[in-house]
């Protein structure tokens, strides 16, 4: 692959991450969005189906890991750096999605700053 189609294929790739982010409402359910956006401030934590959550957090969490192996692969066409770097999302995603589940177990005692980075990793990453 020469380099212009490199650049063109990964412009695209960044486009569809763009673009995943952009329908985020749509695509995904996620009742943290509005929480962890304002209402953190004053709002009680909001109600949510921990089953639809962690399914959805998958589906995107999925969604994103597929896209930016692809990216990675045309940026480096290197198969060993590939299956490290699928090996890290997969690890990460379940040291990850553990932690989250159990802050939000917690109520989020500690204050809400953990769990929107630790959310903010497992749906961008």
């Amino acid at each position: 692959m020469n380099k212009k189609v490199k650049i063109v294929v990964i412009i695209a790739l960044f486009f569809a991450l763009v673009l995943v982010r952009a329908f985020e409402n749509v695509l995904f359910y996620d009742p943290f969005i509005a929480y962890f956006k304002d209402g953190y401030l004053y709002d009680p934590i909001p109600v949510f189906s921990g089953s639809k959550l962690l399914w959805s957090l998958c589906f995107r969490y999925g969604l994103n890991m597929f896209i930016s192996l692809l990216i990675i692969y045309v940026a480096f066409q290197n198969k060993g750096f590939l299956i490290f770097s699928f090996k890290f999302y997969i690890v990460s995603f379940f040291i990850l999605t553990i932690t989250f589940m159990i802050i939000l177990k917690g109520e989020l005692a500690h204050g809400y700053l953990f769990a929107f980075y630790v959310r903010r990793f497992l749906i961008h990453p």
